[in-house]
């Protein structure tokens, strides 16, 4: 018996202002491919079946056809135009979902993130509804006190950092998109959360780290070279 219909938009819409290049962060490349390309492999290689929604910037999608036309990058994939923020980019990708369906929701800087990964949040969001994966904090925390220089130390037990794919049924993630922008809506889950609804959580892992300055392409690239040793 076939499960749920799995949809995957890859958000791909920022300028990577931080990394101080003229190319925007996704397009640079890793171990000779673009970032954004090796996201949407390491997808294709959890499920071949699943539809892969890319969000683009609407002046870099020729630019991306190009650039899969060079790579000889033949992965199915439907390229739609992202919005001024991360929150209008994800809410152009779910027009295009269409169908019920479990969708989950991954940053195109993410090119790291293992299938037993993504296929544990996929299964956690078909059970509960929505799932996010995680990571316990491992450096040492402290609250700043508001109004001065004065801070105290937090419970880093009670701390996790959260990365993607964010898993959620459609219609609960199509509902929630619907509400309209908040500053305090920084991801996908603290989207859905603001609907009142709770969100499980599934172990991450350490190499799916969000490449977003010049010390992470290093990183990426030392990460690469270790996976291709093993």
């Amino acid at each position: 018996m076939m499960g749920p219909k799995r949809y995957v938009l890859i958000v791909a819409g920022g300028k990577g202002l931080r990394m101080a290049s003229e190319q925007p962060k996704q397009f640079i490349p890793i171990g000779g491919r673009p970032i954004l390309m090796r996201t949407l492999e390491a997808f294709h290689r959890w499920d071949a079946a699943a539809s892969l929604i890319v969000v683009l910037p609407p002046e870099y999608r020729m630019y991306w056809s190009e650039l899969c036309k060079s790579f000889a990058c033949k992965i199915p994939h439907r390229v739609v135009p992202g919005g001024d923020t991360r929150f209008q980019s994800v809410r152009n990708g779910l027009k295009f979902v269409d169908g019920p369906g479990l969708v989950g929701v991954h940053d195109g800087v993410r090119p790291f993130v293992s299938s037993e990964v993504i296929e544990a949040c996929f299964a956690q969001a078909a059970r509960y509804g929505a799932a996010v994966p995680v990571l316990p904090v491992t450096d040492s925390l402290r609250e700043l006190v508001p109004g001065g220089w004065k801070s105290r130390q937090a419970d880093r037990s009670r701390f996790v950092t959260a990365q993607t794919p964010q898993v959620f049924w459609s219609k609960l993630l199509c509902d929630a998109y619907r509400q309209p922008y908040r500053r305090e809506f920084t991801d996908d889950a603290s989207v859905v959360e603001a609907m009142g609804v709770y969100v499980h959580t599934v172990e991450g892992n350490r190499e799916n780290l969000k490449i977003t300055s010049p010390s992470d392409l290093s990183l990426a690239e030392a990460l690469l070279h270790i996976s291709r040793s093993v």
